[in-house]
């Protein structure tokens, strides 16, 4: 009698297949009990990829602060239109005019980005574009910090007199350094002795 031929991808000491393993497509990872899903997490990406992907996230970063500078340029230009603009004193003019500066200034910070890009282009040089324009941006959030702190302590300062803006002020000025410098930094010390202990 003929020898009898195994079926071609048979293993040899396969055992018995398991129903689950049966269900499971071909190629399919297995993760291991007790193990953790963010070893697995990191990104894949050549230095390039990873310079692109920059360029994305500081370009989706320009349009939430775009929207909320031209919000803000806008109202700051209707002032001057207004019956009461008048009767502002010499300190209440010398503080708006600051802001229309800080807020053309931001808009002209941002705008200087989109001018590296287009100077930088097809230079291979995407690495100091990134790199600049983090520079920047961190220098327009401090400007845009300043804006609405100024905007809102001359509101007050039109509205309820003088004295009750700087209070609004300094009151603002606090609940940004929490939400813009305390918080994140604090989320981010937790997050990175974390990932150390693990």
């Amino acid at each position: 009698m003929g020898k009898r031929v195994r079926p071609a991808g048979s293993g040899g000491n396969r055992g018995p297949v398991k129903p689950d393993e049966a269900a499971r497509p071909s190629g399919t990872v297995v993760r291991q009990a007790g193990a953790h899903p963010e070893r697995g997490m990191e990104r894949r990406e050549t230095s390039l990829e990873r310079i692109d992907r920059n360029w994305t996230d500081i370009l989706q970063e320009l349009r939430v602060l775009q929207t909320g500078i031209q919000i803000l340029t806008g109202f700051l230009l209707t002032l001057p239109f207004q019956p009461r603009f008048s009767d502002l004193s010499r300190t209440q003019v010398l503080i708006y005019l600051c802001l229309v500066v800080l807020s053309v200034l931001i808009t002209a910070l941002i705008m200087s980005m989109v001018v590296m890009h287009r100077t930088f282009f097809q230079r291979r040089i995407k690495p100091e574009l990134v790199r600049n324009s983090d520079i920047l941006l961190r220098v327009t959030i401090m400007l845009v910090g300043l804006t609405l702190i100024g905007t809102l302590g001359l509101v007050f300062d039109l509205v309820l007199g003088s004295g009750k803006g700087a209070i609004a002020g300094v009151g603002f000025a606090v609940i940004l350094i929490f939400l813009w410098v305390v918080l994140p930094f604090g989320i981010r010390r937790r997050a990175l002795l974390h990932r150390r202990r693990r």
